[in-house]
């Protein structure tokens, strides 16, 4: 626990930021892993618009990295364009 009344600040708000990047980045993996469920293509194309742009968000705050946001939005839009072919 620190002594110093800066320090002690310093410790509050990195918590409250260390809950809000842990919220958000939960939302993410949620909206991702249901684009990746989903069965039918308006549900994933609508659940897609969602989760790139929390993605673009995320990617924004450095809470992924960029590449690694690409990636994956790359990945999304390639099912739900398989899931539309089919």
């Amino acid at each position: 626990m620190p002594n110093i009344k800066s320090a002690k600040k310093r410790m509050v708000l990195s918590q409250k930021w260390a809950a809000r990047n842990r919220t958000t980045r939960a939302r993410v993996r949620t909206v991702v892993k249901k684009v990746r469920q989903a069965d039918n293509p308006e549900t994933a194309s609508a659940l897609l618009s969602e989760a790139i742009s929390l993605l673009d968000q995320a990617s924004r705050k450095r809470l992924f990295h960029p590449n690694r946001v690409a990636r994956i939005k790359s990945q999304l839009q390639t099912q739900v364009n398989q899931l539309s072919a089919d």
